[in-house]
């Protein structure tokens, strides 16, 4: 069954996913869809006025999808790429992910950043992975701004001091428990963020033994921390 997303109130589908249901899906009067409103409630509808700009439908059931034992908040700096944060809010969104936060650092090579798109590439991923949650994307603030937002109960910064050693993600993170994990830009963390985060409850923590991009180390940590709950 199809997938689109609409959120509250929900009765109509948007005029993208208007067009794609009549126009490329080709769906008519009678057609059974399912609409989800991104906050765990999918809707098994019958649409009922089949209008390429302004589908409508009628609710004939409804399944709610229970939250996550855990919850899962990873905050990065833009790259100077956009596509690769494109990217890991795809990526991040298909394997599961409830918040994605954004901050401009000490090192940060790309200094504006547009939601717009980023919260299109996030609905599209969830459709294609038929979830029914739609992670909270947060707009772009100061490092020092951002660790004010943090309240989650296990708090790691992905950060490997010089000629120290400190442990991985997925040894240290407890499960059922919601998670904060900073990655820093291309340039990494200056000294005295990495101070910062540290006075503000962070724990320094490697995401493994390679170097890794912005994005892919945004992405791994993801994936760890879901790996830490099966």
């Amino acid at each position: 069954m199809h997938l689109f997303y609409q959120p509250d109130p929900v009765a109509y589908l948007t005029e993208d996913d208007s067009r794609h249901a009549i126009k490329t899906l080709r769906l008519g009067v009678g057609s059974i869809i399912a609409v989800t409103d991104g906050h765990g409630n999918q809707h098994s509808v019958v649409i009922t006025q089949a209008d390429s700009r302004r589908c409508t439908f009628r609710i004939v059931d409804t399944q709610t999808t229970p939250s996550r034992s855990f919850s899962i908040r990873i905050c990065v700096a833009p790259t100077k790429n956009l596509d690769r944060i494109e990217w890991f809010i795809e990526k991040a969104v298909e394997v599961g992910i409830e918040r994605i936060s954004f901050f401009f650092g000490q090192h940060s090579e790309r200094r504006v950043l547009k939601l717009e798109r980023l919260e299109k590439i996030a609905i599209a991923a969830m459709k294609q992975s038929l979830q029914s949650y739609l992670p909270r994307l947060d707009e772009a603030v100061p490092f020092a701004e951002l660790l004010k937002t943090v309240d989650e109960e296990q708090r790691f910064i992905a950060h490997l001091p010089e000629n120290e050693s400190v442990a991985n993600l997925a040894k240290v993170a407890r499960p059922a428990s919601p998670y904060t994990v900073l990655i820093g830009p291309e340039g990494d963390f200056s000294e005295k963020e990495i101070k910062q985060a540290v006075e503000a409850g962070f724990l320094m923590v490697t995401l493994g033994d390679n170097r890794l991009r912005t994005e892919t180390a945004a992405l791994t940590a993801c994936q760890l921390l879901n790996f830490v709950n099966l």
